[in-house]
């Protein structure tokens, strides 16, 4: 397999990306504190059947961080998918990576043929008092600038307690000690889709596979649920025995899951 990999100045930023393969176009978006090494056991294997991009989302990975003008990271696909001739698109998003997609769905429908949510996040969901307690202790740290405080409490957060138990958390920790710590160190410019998606998943038109894994956190259960209640026409595949991160935990049942509704569309 033959990848080409590249840096696109567009949107007023600078965004690192690998592309390869050849067939309908497939995003894959990673989730956060994390960058596109995320999907290394599906860039070269759906790379065989799809042409694949993956990238670092602005401020993570090799990408550059946020400045000081508002932006939004759909808007930064969508800069990117133009630049490189791409597009409509399959759009695969985990975590952070999930809402984006979503988030994408909504606003350039034109660019989008379909979508696939893991264990996504949702604009305008209200967290439970759970979970703010416990990531509230680490933006604090970050705000306070203690950066490696802030670090180590999210690698230990119980969100990250089935990948702990896996061979893939070395990768897993890795990718987190790369990552700038940017987001905690600094307030965000990211401007928010208004109104937020929750108001709006009716308007998703295009097929759509929502996974989540079973042992994730109650909130990404509860927002998996919704997602495959309100878009559409959409499937449900709950994934046995992995949590948030279930392409790292248990790879080859996450492909094997993905490659039917790929086929299929």
């Amino acid at each position: 397999m033959q990848a080409r990999a590249g840096f696109a100045d567009v949107s007023g930023t600078r965004l690192h990306y690998d592309l390869a393969g050849a067939g309908r176009p497939l995003v894959l978006i990673h989730g956060f504190s994390l960058d596109s090494r995320l999907w290394d056991d599906q860039f070269a294997a759906f790379a065989q059947r799809h042409l694949v991009l993956r990238y670092d989302l602005r401020g993570f990975g090799r990408s550059a961080p946020p400045g000081g003008e508002p932006y939004a990271h759909a808007d930064d696909l969508r800069a990117l998918l133009e630049h490189l001739g791409v597009g409509p698109v399959v759009l695969l998003g985990l975590s952070l990576g999930g809402g984006i997609a979503i988030d994408f769905a909504l606003e350039h429908p034109d660019l989008t043929g379909s979508l696939i949510p893991v264990d996504a996040m949702l604009g305008g969901y209200r967290m439970s008092v759970a979970w703010d307690a416990s990531v509230r202790p680490i933006w604090r740290r970050g705000r306070a600038g203690d950066l490696e405080g802030a670090r180590a409490g999210w690698l230990d957060h119980p969100l990250f307690a089935p990948i702990r138990e896996r061979p893939a958390a070395a990768r897993f920790t890795r990718m987190v000690a790369d990552y700038s710590g940017w987001h905690w160190l600094n307030r965000d410019p990211e401007r928010l889709a208004d109104p937020p998606a929750i108001q709006r998943l009716d308007r998703i038109g295009a097929p759509a596979l929502v996974v989540v894994g079973e042992r994730d956190l109650p909130d990404f259960r509860a927002i998996a649920d919704l997602l495959a209640q309100r878009i559409p026409g959409a499937r449900l595949a709950v994934l046995p025995g992995v949590g948030h991160l279930p392409n790292l935990e248990g790879p080859e049942r996450f492909n094997d899951t993905i490659a039917p509704f790929l086929d299929g569309l």
